[in-house]
């Protein structure tokens, strides 16, 4: 169910702003859903498992960052808002 952020009331407003961690415009619209317990797959990796994947990732993304030219921070934001406006043609940085 779609939601305009300008209907909501202000505490609706503030949870949906808690949950989703940022600020919302009144010209946003939201879409709440449910999700059964059933269609959450919990992790099977243990402790120690999940550890090695981060040293992993770490490490590969160290390779990564060795590897790139520098860019200042504009041309680095300017990147990644664009990413993300990719994959979310509706992504507003914030701020």
């Amino acid at each position: 169910m779609m939601h305009r952020v300008k209907d909501l009331s202000p505490e609706q407003k503030l949870a949906i702003e808690s949950l989703l961690g940022r600020a919302v415009s009144e010209d946003d619209a939201v879409s709440i859903r449910t999700l059964a317990a059933a269609a959450i797959t919990p992790s099977q990796l243990t402790d120690a498992q999940r550890a090695a994947a981060l040293e992993r990732l770490n490490r590969y993304f160290a390779c990564v960052d060795a590897q790139r030219q520098p860019v200042s921070h504009e041309e680095e934001e300017a990147t990644l808002n664009e990413a993300l406006r990719s994959t979310r043609p509706s992504y507003r940085p914030v701020g």
